[in-house]
């Protein structure tokens, strides 16, 4: 039992408000400093720095800075007025390209706090504006951002990569139909809501297609860039690392020269995004790895797989126990964290049934998002609330109804490997 003690000191340091990255390694300290006194002190800042040495997590600065230059350039807005196009015909259009909106973002941000915050700015108001309860303008925004990070290129999906330690770019292609699904769960939720209360569209028709060509055509430098990061990838011009470098410069591009929305003065805001939001995230993968040096040492995640295995030996009854664990994990702790702690885990068990890495990746993910969601430590209903002035009860009365949406996607994700696997066995065989 004494081997278990820095899991418990993880959990009790995290739940006392220290970050993750300094919980993880406060319990690894604690392990090689008191409990296994056999290991030389140098090896753990050893482990410490080539953790942070990988090439791999060279996608994590330049995806970040991409999508802070794009907020920037102008993407957004344009992303926006597409989205309307589509949707504005539908009851509760705005609603509607809140959510269509999150899914287009979810190749140019893949963060899903930065596109909560976004919408929340950009929508919202004009949501109340035109009869949307604040409480469902608050709930859909911030349900429709955990599509983001699902759809590349999102951060977790790198982040997962590099724990299961498997293609980002087969990670990056199982990400598309999933968010699909989950946009499609809640376009529905809103379309049945909206009828019901009447929340109006914003056009009295839908668009031709005439209109459509001219937006899509207008719009066409944001919407071009996930089809690039497909094709470049798939044809092999770049690696996922270069992929994010070709992005920021791609970026810069149609910010200077296209939109003209790019200045100088936005150089220091963007630099300091970056710098926060990658030190953040590489922080808590190295912290990650220094502990997984612990897990490793003391079994741990052979004692965790022979006690699930214990359960059952159906690798369905297994996802959906392990589904019920990371719903009940994330409404306690932050979606990135819970991931990492648990990630190490649960891999070995399902690696033992057969099931596709890719694909349970896809699972995980979903299954953070959601959390996001839910009381009490949801990041995505507080960066949301927080924003709008919507209290925690008006947002989470108006929020049940898209968590069962997003659940319903959860479940075809999970029992139809087949969706999420299409795309990259098409790709990468």
């Amino acid at each position: 039992m004494t081997g278990l003690i820095p899991l418990f000191i993880v959990l009790i340091l995290y739940f006392t408000g220290i970050p993750i990255a300094y919980a993880l390694f406060g319990a690894t300290l604690y392990y090689f400093g008191v409990e296994n006194t056999g290991s030389p002190p140098h090896l753990i800042l050893q482990k410490f720095i080539t953790s942070a040495q990988s090439f791999s997590l060279l996608a994590i600065p330049f995806f970040v800075m991409a999508g802070s230059i794009m907020n920037y350039a102008g993407i957004s807005k344009k992303l926006m007025s597409f989205a309307d196009v589509l949707t504005g015909h539908m009851p509760g259009a705005l609603a509607q390209v809140n959510v269509l909106l999150s899914m287009l973002m979810g190749g140019v941000s893949g963060s899903a706090n930065a596109d909560a915050a976004m919408e929340a700015k950009m929508l919202v108001p004009e949501m109340e504006r035109r009869g949307y309860d604040r409480g469902f303008a608050a709930a859909i925004t911030a349900a429709s951002s955990a599509v983001t990070p699902v759809i590349p290129p999102g951060i977790n999906l790198i982040i997962y990569a590099l724990i299961a330690n498997v293609s980002v770019g087969k990670m990056f292609m199982a990400g598309y139909i999933p968010g699909i699904f989950m946009a499609i769960c809640l376009m529905i939720t809103v379309h049945i809501i909206s009828k019901k209360r009447g929340y109006k569209p914003t056009r009295e028709k839908p668009a031709s297609a005439k209109e459509i060509g001219h937006q899509a055509l207008d719009s066409i430098w944001a919407i071009f860039f996930p089809f690039g990061i497909i094709g470049g990838m798939r044809i092999g011009i770049f690696t996922p690392s270069e992929c994010g470098a070709v992005a920021v410069l791609y970026c810069i591009i149609v910010g200077v020269f296209i939109y003209k929305e790019l200045k100088p003065e936005h150089i220091a805001p963007i630099l300091k995004e970056t710098v926060e939001g990658t030190a953040g995230v590489v922080l808590i993968i190295v912290a990650a790895n220094v502990f997984g040096q612990y897990m490793t040492w003391e079994g741990i995640p052979g004692i965790i797989s022979k006690a699930l295995l214990g359960i059952t030996s159906n690798k369905y009854i297994m996802l959906f126990i392990i589904n019920c664990i990371l719903l009940v994990v994330g409404m306690f702790m932050e979606g990135g964290a819970a991931m990492i702690i648990l990630a190490p885990l649960l891999i070995p068990v399902v690696s033992t049934m057969g099931v596709d890495l890719v694909h349970f990746g896809l699972i995980i993910i979903v299954n953070i998002m959601i959390g996001g969601l839910t009381p009490p430590f949801g990041s995505m209903m507080f960066t949301v609330c927080s924003i709008t002035k919507c209290t925690i009860p008006e947002f989470v009365k108006e929020d049940i109804a898209f968590i069962v949406a997003l659940l319903v996607a959860l479940l075809i994700v999970t029992y139809f490997p087949g969706l999420t696997l299409f795309i990259p066995n098409m790709l990468f065989g």
